[in-house]
Parts: C-alpha cells; sequence; structure tokens
C-alpha cells in the first residue's frame, strides 16, 4: 500500500513522473537502451538536460534575462563552496537560520571574511531575523529561504545592492518570487524537484568573472555554463527525472498554481497543530515554513502511542530531524491534500484518546 509520505528528502514526487520515469529505465525513447546506460552525449540526452535547463528558466521567469541554468554533482553541500570560490574576494554577508547556513558560513570562511549579518541560533533557529542591514562593502548576501529542520522560511527577502545568493534547496519551485531578485540561486534536487544526485545552480553570469583566484575547472561556473552542465558526466537519471517533475509543474499551471495548493495544505495543518490541545508548533508563527511543519507533543509520554497510531495509517517520515527531535511533516509540492487531511485525522484520534 502507498504511504504518506511526509519525508523530508528526499522526497515525495508525483506518480505520473514515477510511472514514467520507471518506464525510461527499461526502455528510454523507444531507444533500445535503458535511460541508466545512454550516453549523455546522445541526442537523446542532450535534449533531455537542454530541455530541462530551459524549463528550469521559464517557470522561474529568467528566460533571457541573464541567466544560465546549470546541473551539478556534489549537492547544494558543494555549493557551500562554489559559491565562495566564484564570488568571494574579500568579504561576504551571511545570513545564519539554521544548520546548513552555518554549514554554508563554514565552507565560505575558507576563502575570505564572513559577517553573519544576523543569526537567530540563540533562539534555537525557531525564526527568521529581522530588521538587519546589509550595506555594499560586502563581495554578496547569502541567504537560506527555507529551513527544514526548523521548520522557518523567509517570507521578506532583504533589498540589496550587492549580488544576493540564496540556497532554495527546500523550497525551490513551491511559491512565486520575484526570482530576478537573485543572482544566484542554488538547491539540491532531492527535496522539491527530483531524486539525490543532481544540483540546480541558476546563476546571473555578469557577477562572474570578477574575484582573482584561479578557480578549480569543476567548481567554475563560467567553464560549466561554456560546457552546458557537461564538463564531466552529469547524473543522466537524475537529470531526466528532474525534467520530468518540471514539466509536471509547468503542466498544473507552473508555481503560481502549486503555490495555492502549497498554502492550503500548509493552513490545514498549522490550523491542526493550533487547535489541538495535545501538540504545540516549534517554529515562530511569523515565519512557519510551508514546506516544511515542525511541532511537538506537549507530553512526551504520547509519543508511542502517536508513532504508533502513525504507523498504523501509513504515514511516513514525520520523525524530526534528529537536532532537535519531535515531529516535521514536509509538504513538497507532490504531496496531495489527502495525506494532510490523514494526517490530522491522526492527531484528532489521539486528542480523543488522550
Amino acid at each position: 500500500m502507498k504511504k504518506h509520505n511526509f519525508s523530508a528528502g528526499p522526497c515525495i514526487l508525483p506518480s505520473s513522473v514515477f510511472k514514467e520515469a520507471s518506464q525510461a529505465v527499461l526502455d528510454f525513447n523507444n531507444s533500445g537502451l535503458s535511460i541508466l546506460e545512454i550516453s549523455h552525449r546522445s541526442k537523446d540526452f542532450v535534449s533531455v538536460i537542454e530541455e530541462a535547463r530551459t524549463l528550469v528558466l521559464d517557470l522561474l521567469g529568467l528566460q533571457n534575462k541573464g541567466y544560465q541554468a546549470l546541473f551539478l554533482h556534489g549537492g547544494a553541500s558543494t555549493q557551500f563552496l562554489s559559491v565562495a570560490y566564484n564570488l568571494l574576494e574579500k568579504k561576504a554577508a551571511y545570513l545564519n537560520t539554521g544548520t546548513w547556513s552555518s554549514k554554508a558560513i563554514k565552507e565560505a570562511k575558507l576563502f575570505g571574511e564572513i559577517i553573519e549579518v544576523a543569526s537567530s541560533k540563540d533562539k534555537q533557529f525557531n525564526c527568521i531575523p529581522k530588521n538587519y542591514s546589509v550595506d555594499q562593502s560586502f563581495d554578496y548576501f547569502h541567504c537560506t529561504s527555507n529551513n527544514t529542520i526548523y521548520g522557518t522560511q523567509i517570507k521578506e527577502f532583504p533589498s540589496v545592492e550587492i549580488p544576493m545568493v540564496c540556497d532554495m534547496s527546500s523550497d525551490i519551485f513551491s511559491r512565486e518570487l520575484n526570482f530576478e531578485n537573485f543572482d544566484l540561486i542554488y538547491a539540491g534536487a532531492q527535496k522539491n524537484m527530483g531524486p539525490a544526485g543532481t544540483t540546480l545552480v541558476v546563476v546571473k553570469e555578469s557577477i562572474l568573472g570578477k574575484v582573482s583566484r584561479e578557480i578549480p575547472s569543476l567548481f567554475d561556473y563560467q567553464i560549466q555554463i561554456e560546457k552546458e552542465s557537461m564538463f564531466n558526466t552529469p547524473a543522466v537519471y537524475a537529470v531526466y527525472v528532474s525534467l520530468l517533475n518540471l514539466r509536471w509543474l509547468q503542466s498544473l499551471g507552473g508555481i503560481k498554481a502549486i503555490e495555492k495548493a502549497n498554502h492550503k495544505k500548509a493552513q490545514l495543518l498549522y490550523s491542526a497543530i493550533d487547535n489541538n490541545s495535545l501538540f504545540t508548533g516549534y517554529a515562530a508563527k511569523e515565519d512557519r515554513s510551508i514546506m516544511n511543519a515542525t511541532f511537538n507533543l506537549k507530553s512526551k509520554k504520547l509519543e508511542p502511542l502517536f508513532n504508533d497510531m502513525c504507523q498504523e495509517a501509513n504515514i511516513n517520515g514525520i520523525n524530526g530531524h534528529r537536532s532537535i527531535g519531535g515531529y516535521r511533516a514536509s509538504m513538497y509540492n507532490a504531496l496531495p491534500i489527502s495525506s494532510v487531511e490523514i494526517l490530522i485525522e491522526v492527531m484528532n484520534q489521539l486528542e480523543r484518546k488522550a
């Protein structure tokens, strides 16, 4: 029986994507070859990655605006390094909102001076810092749009006069933003776009080529653009499944349509958390993520019963991150609202039993 998958990543994908992707494993495009064995230089795959890169820019509204979309290796964690390699000459400004931004800061410090313009660490990262400023003395400003572990999400981004870099790994393609405000966006595929194995980088070409250091070829965005994401063998299957997911999103009406569905799911679950006497939310209400809802049982004694009830209802992946415990329901694009309704019913059943 198919489970209700609230896993934070690798995450749920549309059933139609699974079906098409599974057929491609057996025979891709009636070629007599599996997608797993075709050459990345073949016409069949070149058309896949070209379409994927085009769809990314189309969905984000960045086509013909000086941006390039790349599919690279190494996950978002490698981009912590690559961003600094390509952009950090002297010093950069970072907003610290959780584990992943902390890791990005650690890597960037290898290349220059890093200033934390604001941090919510003293509040256990349960909120997004406000009322900070970023001046023009920095090479760039870096932020993380959505924090999977703590369930917080930036609702308003600062207006800066320097390049703005954003790690959108866990909420890419989930909500409408003015993406032209960002000069570089990166995202691991496995949160809201496809399977683990490829990483999306969307970069405005005009910000590149301004550092004095030599950059290793694999980490050099300009070389990756020149080679059209083919400097080394791309993650063929991960790129292909990401393409299928991008097509699915486009067929629904794009980001505008999926944002409405995502808000509906989030509002439903947060209302249930707030109105159930046994549960309490973790993140500050004004900063709650529409992708990852974090919450706790007020009494830990009820956790074994709730866990058993979730298992019986075929609910998967709601345990909170090991660093903070509790519960986390990830509601990525492909999660149907019916799964949220099942989780809420289990929560209500627990309240009636307690």
